[in-house]
């Protein structure tokens, strides 16, 4: 089962002339493991709002699924799964088929916060 809904909380903080990526609830930037804005902006483009949107709206049961809705490579879709799961915007659950195991994306934050610190 999926985790309960949250708010997603990243805080981007000026140091030195660049800016870093921290999660909040102290842990640590190797979380994150970007390096800047243009990596934000990376997590947070159209085609992971598209995946995001059709997750929520039509419920795929699997990643192949999802990518055949989106009119796209499984690979590409696969890989910006791969990115939302790590930084915690979705949940993948595994099902047993018969001969396989798919993995069902479910979303699992309703709010991203982004909060800019200089």
């Amino acid at each position: 089962m999926a985790k309960k809904t949250k708010t997603r909380e990243i805080t981007i903080i000026e140091s030195q002339g660049a800016f870093s990526l921290f999660k909040k609830s102290g842990t640590s930037k190797e979380d994150y493991d970007f390096s800047g804005i243009l990596a934000l902006r990376q997590l947070l483009s159209n085609e992971k709002a598209r995946i995001l949107h059709t997750i929520k709206t039509q419920k795929p049961g699997s990643i192949y699924e999802l990518a055949k809705k989106l009119g796209r490579s499984f690979k590409s879709v696969n890989d910006d799964i791969k990115l939302l799961e790590r930084f915690g915007f979705i949940e993948l659950i595994e099902e047993k088929t018969k001969k396989r195991i798919r993995h069902k994306p479910e979303i699992i934050v309703d709010t991203i916060t982004i909060n800019v610190k200089i």
